[in-house]
Protein backbone atom coordinates (compact mmCIF):
# COMPACT_ATOMS: atom_id res chain seq x y z
CA UNK A 1 0.00 0.00 0.00
CA UNK A 2 2.91 2.34 -0.63
CA UNK A 3 0.79 4.37 -3.05
CA UNK A 4 -1.99 4.94 -0.50
CA UNK A 5 -3.25 8.55 -0.84
CA UNK A 6 -3.56 10.95 2.07
CA UNK A 7 -6.58 13.25 2.05
CA UNK A 8 -5.63 16.81 3.03
CA UNK A 9 -8.46 18.90 4.47
CA UNK A 10 -7.84 22.62 4.78
CA UNK A 11 -9.54 25.14 7.06
CA UNK A 12 -11.82 26.16 4.18
CA UNK A 13 -12.73 22.52 3.52
CA UNK A 14 -13.97 22.15 7.10
CA UNK A 15 -15.41 25.57 7.95
CA UNK A 16 -19.00 24.86 6.85
CA UNK A 17 -19.29 21.14 7.54
CA UNK A 18 -22.53 20.88 9.51
CA UNK A 19 -22.38 19.42 13.02
CA UNK A 20 -24.55 20.34 16.01
CA UNK A 21 -23.44 21.03 19.59
CA UNK A 22 -25.37 17.93 20.69
CA UNK A 23 -23.45 15.75 18.21
CA UNK A 24 -20.08 17.15 19.28
CA UNK A 25 -20.90 16.76 22.98
CA UNK A 26 -22.04 13.16 22.44
CA UNK A 27 -18.76 12.31 20.67
CA UNK A 28 -16.65 13.97 23.35
CA UNK A 29 -18.63 12.35 26.17
CA UNK A 30 -18.23 8.94 24.52
CA UNK A 31 -14.46 9.18 24.15
CA UNK A 32 -14.02 10.43 27.73
CA UNK A 33 -15.88 7.37 28.97
CA UNK A 34 -13.80 4.98 26.85
CA UNK A 35 -10.68 6.71 28.16
CA UNK A 36 -11.77 6.11 31.76
CA UNK A 37 -12.55 2.48 30.89
CA UNK A 38 -9.10 1.94 29.41
CA UNK A 39 -10.27 1.47 25.83
CA UNK A 40 -8.74 4.76 24.62
CA UNK A 41 -5.26 6.19 25.24
CA UNK A 42 -4.17 9.78 25.83
CA UNK A 43 -0.50 10.14 26.91
CA UNK A 44 0.53 13.49 28.34
CA UNK A 45 1.43 16.06 25.71
CA UNK A 46 5.03 17.06 25.12
CA UNK A 47 5.62 20.79 25.50
CA UNK A 48 8.60 22.63 24.05
CA UNK A 49 9.02 26.28 25.03
CA UNK A 50 11.35 27.92 22.52
CA UNK A 51 14.39 29.62 24.11
CA UNK A 52 14.74 33.39 23.70
CA UNK A 53 11.30 33.76 22.13
CA UNK A 54 7.74 33.86 23.47
CA UNK A 55 6.59 30.76 21.63
CA UNK A 56 5.72 27.17 22.44
CA UNK A 57 5.02 23.97 20.54
CA UNK A 58 3.14 20.83 21.56
CA UNK A 59 3.11 17.26 20.29
CA UNK A 60 0.21 14.92 21.14
CA UNK A 61 -0.52 11.26 20.39
CA UNK A 62 -3.78 9.45 21.10
CA UNK A 63 -6.00 6.48 20.33
CA UNK A 64 -9.81 6.54 20.20
CA UNK A 65 -10.99 3.06 21.12
CA UNK A 66 -14.56 3.67 19.97
CA UNK A 67 -13.60 4.63 16.43
CA UNK A 68 -10.36 2.59 16.27
CA UNK A 69 -8.49 5.71 15.16
CA UNK A 70 -4.93 6.76 16.01
CA UNK A 71 -3.90 10.41 15.68
CA UNK A 72 -0.90 12.67 15.89
CA UNK A 73 -1.53 16.33 16.66
CA UNK A 74 0.93 19.22 16.65
CA UNK A 75 0.55 22.87 17.52
CA UNK A 76 2.81 25.90 17.45
CA UNK A 77 2.05 29.29 18.97
CA UNK A 78 4.12 32.44 18.89
CA UNK A 79 2.97 35.43 20.92
CA UNK A 80 3.70 38.77 19.28
CA UNK A 81 2.49 41.14 21.99
CA UNK A 82 -0.73 43.16 22.33
CA UNK A 83 -2.75 39.99 22.02
CA UNK A 84 -1.36 39.15 18.57
CA UNK A 85 -0.07 35.68 17.84
CA UNK A 86 0.82 33.16 15.17
CA UNK A 87 -0.93 29.86 15.83
CA UNK A 88 -0.95 26.72 13.70
CA UNK A 89 -2.28 23.30 14.59
CA UNK A 90 -2.78 20.11 12.58
CA UNK A 91 -3.96 16.54 13.19
CA UNK A 92 -3.35 13.38 11.18
CA UNK A 93 -5.85 10.52 11.55
CA UNK A 94 -5.13 6.83 10.85
CA UNK A 95 -7.63 3.95 10.71
CA UNK A 96 -6.19 1.35 13.08
CA UNK A 97 -8.39 -1.44 11.69
CA UNK A 98 -7.24 -1.08 8.08
CA UNK A 99 -3.87 0.49 8.89
CA UNK A 100 -4.30 3.29 6.35
CA UNK A 101 -4.37 7.08 6.74
CA UNK A 102 -7.69 8.89 6.85
CA UNK A 103 -6.75 12.56 6.62
CA UNK A 104 -4.31 15.33 7.45
CA UNK A 105 -6.40 18.23 8.73
CA UNK A 106 -6.19 21.78 9.93
CA UNK A 107 -7.21 21.49 13.58
CA UNK A 108 -8.56 25.00 14.22
CA UNK A 109 -12.25 24.18 13.88
CA UNK A 110 -11.82 20.88 15.70
CA UNK A 111 -10.42 22.75 18.71
CA UNK A 112 -13.12 25.38 18.46
CA UNK A 113 -15.75 22.62 18.82
CA UNK A 114 -14.26 20.09 21.24
CA UNK A 115 -13.22 22.75 23.78
CA UNK A 116 -16.72 24.16 24.43
CA UNK A 117 -17.99 20.57 24.51
CA UNK A 118 -15.51 19.72 27.27
CA UNK A 119 -16.37 22.98 29.05
CA UNK A 120 -20.06 22.10 28.93
CA UNK A 121 -19.40 18.61 30.30
CA UNK A 122 -17.26 20.03 33.13
CA UNK A 123 -20.09 22.42 34.03
CA UNK A 124 -22.70 19.66 33.78
CA UNK A 125 -20.63 17.42 36.05
CA UNK A 126 -19.95 20.04 38.72
CA UNK A 127 -22.89 22.48 38.67
CA UNK A 128 -25.25 22.44 41.64
CA UNK A 129 -28.73 21.06 40.87
CA UNK A 130 -30.14 24.53 41.55
CA UNK A 131 -27.85 26.30 39.04
CA UNK A 132 -29.79 28.76 36.88
CA UNK A 133 -27.28 31.48 35.91
CA UNK A 134 -24.02 31.56 33.98
CA UNK A 135 -21.41 34.20 33.17
CA UNK A 136 -19.15 33.97 30.14
CA UNK A 137 -15.96 36.03 30.26
CA UNK A 138 -14.36 36.36 26.83
CA UNK A 139 -15.53 36.81 23.25
CA UNK A 140 -12.84 35.07 21.22
CA UNK A 141 -12.96 31.71 19.46
CA UNK A 142 -13.87 29.76 22.58
CA UNK A 143 -16.32 32.34 23.87
CA UNK A 144 -18.41 32.28 20.71
CA UNK A 145 -19.44 28.67 21.11
CA UNK A 146 -19.45 28.38 24.90
CA UNK A 147 -23.05 29.31 25.73
CA UNK A 148 -24.81 27.28 23.00
CA UNK A 149 -22.86 24.23 24.15
CA UNK A 150 -23.56 24.97 27.81
CA UNK A 151 -27.31 25.13 27.17
CA UNK A 152 -27.16 21.78 25.38
CA UNK A 153 -26.35 20.07 28.69
CA UNK A 154 -27.95 22.53 31.12
CA UNK A 155 -31.14 23.74 29.39
CA UNK A 156 -32.66 25.03 32.64
CA UNK A 157 -30.21 27.94 32.85
CA UNK A 158 -32.36 31.05 32.54
CA UNK A 159 -29.96 33.95 33.18
CA UNK A 160 -26.99 34.19 30.83
CA UNK A 161 -24.42 36.97 31.16
CA UNK A 162 -21.52 38.03 28.95
CA UNK A 163 -18.50 40.20 29.67
CA UNK A 164 -16.13 41.30 26.93
CA UNK A 165 -14.00 44.28 25.99
CA UNK A 166 -14.24 44.12 22.19
CA UNK A 167 -17.47 45.27 20.57
CA UNK A 168 -16.94 43.08 17.51
CA UNK A 169 -16.36 40.06 19.75
CA UNK A 170 -19.48 40.75 21.79
CA UNK A 171 -21.51 41.08 18.61
CA UNK A 172 -20.09 37.79 17.31
CA UNK A 173 -21.00 35.93 20.52
CA UNK A 174 -24.55 37.28 20.38
CA UNK A 175 -24.90 36.42 16.68
CA UNK A 176 -23.69 32.82 17.11
CA UNK A 177 -25.92 32.34 20.15
CA UNK A 178 -28.96 33.71 18.32
CA UNK A 179 -28.36 31.22 15.54
CA UNK A 180 -28.78 28.40 18.07
CA UNK A 181 -31.30 29.96 20.44
CA UNK A 182 -33.27 32.78 18.73
CA UNK A 183 -35.76 32.81 21.60
CA UNK A 184 -33.15 33.40 24.33
CA UNK A 185 -31.26 36.53 25.39
CA UNK A 186 -27.86 37.28 26.91
CA UNK A 187 -27.26 40.17 29.31
CA UNK A 188 -24.07 42.04 28.45
CA UNK A 189 -22.44 43.17 31.71
CA UNK A 190 -19.74 45.73 32.40
CA UNK A 191 -18.58 44.51 35.83
CA UNK A 192 -17.20 40.96 35.56
CA UNK A 193 -16.49 40.67 39.28
CA UNK A 194 -19.98 41.72 40.31
CA UNK A 195 -21.52 39.39 37.74
CA UNK A 196 -19.29 36.51 38.88
CA UNK A 197 -20.61 36.84 42.43
CA UNK A 198 -24.16 36.41 41.09
CA UNK A 199 -23.46 33.50 38.76
CA UNK A 200 -23.82 29.80 39.48
CA UNK A 201 -21.39 29.00 36.64
CA UNK A 202 -18.50 31.18 35.47
CA UNK A 203 -16.72 30.34 32.22
CA UNK A 204 -13.35 32.11 32.00
CA UNK A 205 -12.54 32.03 28.27
CA UNK A 206 -10.65 35.29 27.73
CA UNK A 207 -7.47 35.79 25.76
CA UNK A 208 -4.02 36.33 27.30
CA UNK A 209 -4.36 40.13 27.30
CA UNK A 210 -7.28 40.11 29.76
CA UNK A 211 -6.99 41.93 33.07
CA UNK A 212 -9.81 39.93 34.66
CA UNK A 213 -8.70 37.51 37.39
CA UNK A 214 -11.59 35.66 39.03
CA UNK A 215 -10.93 33.92 42.34
CA UNK A 216 -12.79 30.73 43.17
CA UNK A 217 -13.25 31.72 46.81
CA UNK A 218 -14.94 34.98 45.76
CA UNK A 219 -17.85 33.08 44.19
CA UNK A 220 -21.05 32.30 46.04
CA UNK A 221 -21.39 28.90 47.75
CA UNK A 222 -22.16 26.14 45.26
CA UNK A 223 -20.78 28.00 42.23
CA UNK A 224 -18.38 26.65 39.60
CA UNK A 225 -15.44 28.40 37.92
CA UNK A 226 -14.34 26.75 34.66
CA UNK A 227 -10.88 27.72 33.39
CA UNK A 228 -11.04 27.57 29.60
CA UNK A 229 -8.29 30.01 28.64
CA UNK A 230 -7.51 33.10 30.68
CA UNK A 231 -9.44 35.08 33.27
CA UNK A 232 -8.85 33.20 36.51
CA UNK A 233 -6.59 34.21 39.40
CA UNK A 234 -3.39 32.22 39.88
CA UNK A 235 -4.84 31.09 43.23
CA UNK A 236 -8.05 29.71 41.67
CA UNK A 237 -7.05 26.06 42.08
CA UNK A 238 -5.71 26.51 45.61
CA UNK A 239 -8.73 28.55 46.71
CA UNK A 240 -11.31 25.99 45.61
CA UNK A 241 -13.27 23.78 47.99
CA UNK A 242 -13.23 21.07 45.32
CA UNK A 243 -11.27 20.78 42.08
CA UNK A 244 -11.73 18.75 38.91
CA UNK A 245 -9.90 18.62 35.59
CA UNK A 246 -10.17 16.95 32.23
CA UNK A 247 -6.76 15.46 33.04
CA UNK A 248 -4.48 15.84 36.06
CA UNK A 249 -1.41 15.05 33.94
CA UNK A 250 -2.33 17.73 31.41
CA UNK A 251 -2.90 20.18 34.25
CA UNK A 252 0.66 19.51 35.38
CA UNK A 253 1.94 20.49 31.91
CA UNK A 254 -0.24 23.49 31.01
CA UNK A 255 -1.46 24.72 34.42
CA UNK A 256 1.81 25.66 36.09
CA UNK A 257 0.51 29.21 36.73
CA UNK A 258 -1.92 27.68 39.23
CA UNK A 259 0.88 26.33 41.45
CA UNK A 260 1.55 27.52 44.99
CA UNK A 261 4.61 29.53 46.06
CA UNK A 262 6.68 26.34 46.16
CA UNK A 263 5.73 25.44 42.60
CA UNK A 264 3.45 22.60 43.68
CA UNK A 265 0.03 21.98 42.20
CA UNK A 266 -2.83 21.01 44.45
CA UNK A 267 -4.09 17.53 43.46
CA UNK A 268 -7.51 17.52 41.84
CA UNK A 269 -10.35 15.67 43.52
CA UNK A 270 -11.61 14.00 40.33
CA UNK A 271 -11.03 13.85 36.58
CA UNK A 272 -13.86 14.38 34.11
CA UNK A 273 -13.55 11.03 32.27
CA UNK A 274 -13.98 9.13 35.55
CA UNK A 275 -16.89 11.35 36.60
CA UNK A 276 -18.68 10.65 33.30
CA UNK A 277 -17.95 6.94 33.65
CA UNK A 278 -19.58 6.94 37.10
CA UNK A 279 -16.37 6.54 39.08
CA UNK A 280 -16.04 10.06 40.48
CA UNK A 281 -17.96 13.12 41.59
CA UNK A 282 -18.10 16.66 40.24
CA UNK A 283 -18.36 18.19 43.70
CA UNK A 284 -18.13 17.14 47.31
CA UNK A 285 -21.03 19.07 48.87
CA UNK A 286 -23.80 21.35 47.54
CA UNK A 287 -21.97 24.35 49.02
CA UNK A 288 -18.56 23.63 47.50
CA UNK A 289 -17.03 26.30 45.31
CA UNK A 290 -15.66 24.17 42.48
CA UNK A 291 -12.73 24.94 40.21
CA UNK A 292 -12.74 23.05 36.89
CA UNK A 293 -9.71 23.01 34.59
CA UNK A 294 -10.25 22.39 30.89
CA UNK A 295 -7.13 21.12 29.18
CA UNK A 296 -7.61 19.74 25.70
CA UNK A 297 -7.12 16.00 25.29
CA UNK A 298 -6.17 14.70 21.87
CA UNK A 299 -8.73 11.89 22.12
CA UNK A 300 -11.46 14.54 21.92
CA UNK A 301 -9.75 16.03 18.85
CA UNK A 302 -9.84 12.55 17.32
CA UNK A 303 -13.57 12.09 18.01
CA UNK A 304 -14.56 15.47 16.60
CA UNK A 305 -11.97 15.40 13.83
CA UNK A 306 -13.13 11.99 12.64
CA UNK A 307 -16.73 13.21 12.44
CA UNK A 308 -15.71 16.26 10.41
CA UNK A 309 -13.31 14.31 8.20
CA UNK A 310 -15.93 11.66 7.41
CA UNK A 311 -18.47 14.28 6.38
CA UNK A 312 -15.94 16.34 4.43
CA UNK A 313 -14.69 13.31 2.50
CA UNK A 314 -18.26 12.20 1.73
CA UNK A 315 -18.85 15.72 0.36
CA UNK A 316 -15.81 15.40 -1.91
CA UNK A 317 -13.77 17.97 -0.01
CA UNK A 318 -9.98 18.15 0.14
CA UNK A 319 -7.11 16.97 -2.02
CA UNK A 320 -5.36 13.63 -2.24
CA UNK A 321 -1.57 13.50 -1.92
CA UNK A 322 0.45 10.36 -2.59
CA UNK A 323 3.25 10.95 -0.12
CA UNK A 324 4.33 7.31 -0.04
CA UNK A 325 4.43 6.57 -3.77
Amino acid sequence: MTDMPLRVLTRNDLVDIAITPAEVIASVRDVYVTLAQGHSRNPAKIALPVPDRDSISYSMLGYDGSRKVVAFKTSYKQEKGRGEKNYYTTITLYDDETGVPIALMDCARIGALRTPAATALLAEASAAPTARSALLIGTGTQGRQALPYLLSVLPDLDHLMLYGTHEAGIAAVLEVFAGHHPDRTIEVVTDPYGAAIEADIVLAASGPATEVKIRTNSLKPGAVLVDVGYGVADSALLDADYAIATSASQLAVTGKYLADSDGSLRPVDAELPHILAGNGFGRGTPEDRVFAYNSGLVVTDIAVGHALATRAIEAGRGQELRLWK
